[in-house]
């Protein structure tokens, strides 16, 4: 079995903003699925002005009652919803989604640091409502989406250690660039290059923090494994449990980097770098145990 943990699903596809591609739809997904093997998928929710146009919550719980087995919805809502205060028992909202169906909550790109007030009543409802949650980190704030923290993640560190049970999968070129030592602080823009030579300061946070977990779609997580094949190894043999494959099609279309991290996974199984034990576990296993298949 595979299980994609980061897929994007429209009702209906559409152009969010000119020049872009129309966002996935289950009649574009599903084909892709089946002739790559990926049983189910994870749908995550963009909502919020810092991105495109948003997938409703009943849109994710109708794709996943329409094609029952092959989407699992998760939820999602702004952390200035409901009275734009930051002591919104946002926990009762969630609470019905997750009774609805829904299994974690995210895709969140809220353009606030994690220590804002918002951002903090945020964590600690999901963290009454017992759901993982999927973030995406941002470099900067402004002409940029997702949770702004700095080099080394000490806000991402820090809200880890306040929230002990809240579990957190870590996503986005900011998140993944912390695989190893930063070179410069453009590294965090993008995809860097060449052997990790130390550990960086993720692997030192998901050893202090139980509660980190890896969500490895996108470019950006399958080039953190895919740059140096014998770190990866070892960080994939360390956290075998807290690590999940991911895709994140953002497209219609199909494109060469959809198949990046599933044909590296398969060549580090096939030469032996990894175990069969370990694979399944990034697949699919860890997902059901996350978000309690």
């Amino acid at each position: 079995m595979i299980i994609d943990i980061h897929a994007h699903c429209y009702r209906k596809a559409y152009f969010t903003m000119p020049g872009r591609e129309p966002w996935p739809t289950p009649e574009t997904l599903l084909p892709f699925y089946d002739k790559y093997g990926i049983d189910k998928a994870v749908i995550q929710l963009l909502i919020g002005p810092e991105f495109y146009l948003p997938t409703t919550n009943e849109d994710a719980l109708e794709i996943a009652e329409k094609h029952p087995g092959r989407f699992i919805p998760f939820c999602n809502i702004h952390p200035q919803a409901f009275g734009n205060s930051p002591f919104t028992k946002l926990e009762k909202v969630l609470k019905q989604y997750k009774d609805a169906g829904c299994k974690g909550v995210g895709e969140v790109i809220c353009n606030k640091h994690f220590t804002d007030p918002f951002m903090q009543n945020f964590f600690r409802a999901i963290e009454e409502t017992g759901l993982p949650m999927t973030i995406h980190i941002a470099h900067r704030e402004g002409d940029c989406y997702g949770i702004i923290d700095e080099p080394g993640l000490p806000e991402l560190d820090e809200t880890l250690q306040r929230f002990p049970k809240l579990r957190i999968l870590g996503h986005s070129m900011p998140f993944w660039s912390e695989i190893g030592p930063l070179n410069t602080v453009y590294d965090r823009t993008g995809y860097p290059k060449g052997k990790v030579t130390e550990d960086g300061a993720l692997a030192k946070i998901m050893r202090r923090r139980p509660n980190l977990y890896g969500d490895l779609s996108a470019g950006s997580g399958a080039n953190s494994l895919m740059r140096d094949p014998d770190y990866a190894a070892k960080f994939m043999d360390e956290f075998q449990d807290r690590l999940c494959f991911g895709i994140d099609i953002c497209s219609a279309y199909q494109h060469p980097a959809d198949t990046w991290l599933l044909d590296f996974m398969k060549k580090m199984l096939d030469e032996k770098r990894i175990s069969q034990e370990i694979y399944d576990k990034i697949m699919y296993k860890n997902a059901v145990a996350i978000l309690g298949l």
